[in-house]
């Protein structure tokens, strides 16, 4: 059995997701902000993130999954719209707040790395990030998904010597509060899809940018 943490674990995606990993028998921490999941954490937090991590007890952490996310600026208009304060929050929970959370999380995942199975963290992104197709619109969103995408592929580079493993995912269109009704698939397919592609990341191929159904998304 291993130990699998899920931010953003109360609904869609993330639910989904903790839900199919404690299927599949993995020991699962599901978050979320407003309590609603199995620990508090609010990822914008500093001191949340650091309670948090201290909650686990020094445990290993055998998979991350970054999956809190939110897209405020939804049918935002160019001329008026987009304000400061939509921009902050809008980095602050989507690269700022994986980008901490990964590194509270670090000696517990670098205990799983040193039991030699290694350790993984799936970054959940989105095909928004990628430069190759930008049809304009949702910049805040768009920014901060290319920004953490960006995160990611460093932090590969950075924790491949140390058995670390970072895997950055699009989860398709998913018909969820923020995906909508008209999205092409629902959690539990996504779930599923992630849920091959995080067992499948290794270092050999850490930093790859892919789809719920294991195909390379351009950057």
């Amino acid at each position: 059995m291993t130990r699998a943490v899920v931010t953003g674990a109360n609904r869609g995606i993330g639910l989904a997701l903790a839900d199919h990993l404690r299927h599949a028998g993995h020991a699962v921490t599901g978050t979320a902000r407003d309590g609603s999941a199995d620990a508090v954490l609010d990822v914008t937090d500093p001191r949340s993130v650091a309670g948090f991590a201290a909650g686990l007890g020094g445990c290993a952490v055998d998979l991350l999954v970054c999956n809190a996310g939110i897209y405020a600026d939804k049918r935002q208009g160019l001329d008026d719209g987009y304000p400061a304060p939509m921009w902050a929050e809008g980095f602050a929970v989507n690269v700022t707040g994986v980008f901490l959370t990964i590194q509270a999380l670090l000696p517990n995942l670098r205990k799983a790395a040193a039991v030699g199975g290694g350790a993984r963290i799936a970054v959940i992104s989105s095909q928004m990030a990628s430069q190759a197709t930008a049809p304009g619109g949702s910049y805040i969103y768009r920014a901060s998904k290319a920004a953490v995408l960006n995160l990611g592929r460093n932090l590969a580079a950075d924790l491949a010597p140390e058995g670390i493993a970072v895997g950055i995912y699009h989860p398709g269109w998913v018909r969820t509060d923020m995906g909508g009704g008209g999205a092409d698939i629902d959690a539990d397919e996504a779930a599923a899809g992630l849920a091959a592609r995080f067992a499948a990341l290794t270092v050999e191929t850490t930093g790859c940018f892919e789809t719920w159904d294991g195909r390379a998304h351009p950057l």
